[in-house]
C-alpha cells in the first residue's frame, strides 16, 4: 500500500510539473506574440510617420518650385519692362530731336545739342 502511495505521489508530482511547464511555455508564447505585435504596431506607426514626412517634403519642394517659377516670371517681366522703358526713352529722345529740328525757334549746334 505504501508503495502505491509513493507511486501516486510521484505521478501527481510529475503531472503537476508537466502542467506547470505547459503553463510556462504558453505564457512565454503569449509574451513573445505580444512583443511581436507591439513591434509590428511600432513599425506601422514609423511607416505612417515616414509617409507624412515624405508628403510634407514633396509639398515643400512643390512650393519651392512654384516660388522659383514665380521669381523667374518676375525676372522676365522686369527685363521686358526695362526693354520697354529703353524703347520709350529712345522714342522720347527721337521726338525731342524731331521737335527741335522742325522748331524755328531752336538753334541746333554742330555737335547736335540744342540752344534754346
Amino acid at each position: 500500500m505504501i508503495r502505491r502511495m509513493e507511486i501516486l505521489v510521484v505521478v501527481v508530482i510529475v503531472i503537476a510539473v508537466v502542467v506547470v511547464l505547459g503553463l510556462v511555455v504558453m505564457a512565454a508564447r503569449r509574451r513573445k506574440d505580444a512583443q511581436l505585435e507591439a513591434r509590428r504596431d511600432e513599425a506601422s506607426q514609423a511607416r505612417d510617420l515616414a509617409k507624412v514626412s515624405e508628403v510634407e517634403a514633396e509639398r515643400l519642394a512643390a512650393e519651392a518650385d512654384e516660388r522659383a517659377a514665380r521669381a523667374k516670371s518676375e525676372q522676365l517681366a522686369a527685363e521686358q519692362q526695362k526693354l520697354e522703358a529703353a524703347a520709350s526713352r529712345s522714342s522720347a529722345t527721337e521726338l525731342h530731336e524731331h521737335a527741335d529740328a522742325i522748331d524755328p525757334d531752336v538753334e541746333i549746334e554742330e555737335d547736335g545739342r540744342t540752344r534754346g
